[in-house]
């Protein structure tokens, strides 16, 4: 979906599906670098991380391994719950792996700072974050990010795989959801 599709419910476009796809280049060539000759995994948060993951591996010029977590602690709604919960956990042994946690975004940290914790329990030889959208304003955990596509405003954002009560993932770029849409339910 374009962008231009829902733009009406949109308080202001962020970026463009070309701003993204050029930054992610950039983020895949620091991980190339950065990864030669080790035994890299990237680890998607579901649901969001689908587009960030697909478009960081596919940029990759080295191998590596994927796999997949589901950790919520949203729900329907547009802030966090503070409650995390792992919903599908990892199918590989961590032992001694490079692993890199690849998420849609970053704002309280909370979900975040609870996977690096239980993912660093289970032994691998290291743990980074990469991130397509940070907002630096509404952190309140301490949390490193290695690899940081945009820092954003701390406003509720959709597109690029961020939704909103499973609508507008599947949008091709970044958007401001304008609150007339989720004060209207």
């Amino acid at each position: 979906m374009d962008i231009d599709d829902v733009r009406d419910d949109l308080s202001q476009v962020l970026y463009s599906r070309e701003q993204i796809d050029e930054r992610i280049r950039q983020i895949a060539a620091e991980v190339d670098r950065d990864y030669e000759g080790k035994d890299l995994l990237l680890v998607g948060v579901l649901n969001g991380a689908i587009m960030v993951m697909s478009d960081l591996s596919r940029a990759l010029r080295s191998h590596c391994e994927m796999e997949w977590m589901a950790i919520s602690s949203y729900g329907a709604g547009t802030a966090s719950s503070g409650v995390v919960r792992i919903l599908k956990d990892l199918s590989v042994d961590l032992v001694g792996r490079h692993v890199l946690i690849v998420e849609d975004i970053v704002d309280t940290g909370l979900t975040l700072a609870y996977l690096v914790e239980n993912l660093r329990a289970r032994g691998p030889a290291s743990v980074e974050i990469m991130t397509a959208f940070r907002k630096p304003e509404a952190i309140k955990n301490k949390i490193t990010v290695k690899y940081v596509g945009f820092d954003i405003p701390n406003q509720f954002v959709v597109g690029y795989g961020l939704d909103y009560a499973g609508k507008y993932r599947n949008m091709t770029g970044l958007g401001i959801l304008d609150p007339k849409v989720y004060l209207q339910e």
